[in-house]
């Protein structure tokens, strides 16, 4: 089986080709929602810690 490196050049600059690219606006826009979901998610996660946190504090008698 040979490998012709031309060839395979050839085909990948045709699939690139077909490929449809988001345009400017839609690459910002969703890496904006990607940074507010994960600022979403930590809130999130830090709220629960803290509950849970204060939760267990409770239960043990421990830093109040």
């Amino acid at each position: 089986m040979a490998v012709d490196p031309a060839k395979f050049v050839r085909e990948v600059r045709s699939e690139v080709a077909r490929v449809t690219w988001p345009s400017r606006k839609e690459t910002l826009v969703t890496t904006g929602l990607v940074f507010a979901m994960a600022a979403l998610a930590a809130v999130f996660f830090f709220v629960v810690d803290q509950v849970i946190g204060v939760g267990v504090r409770a239960l043990f008698g421990v830093g109040f």
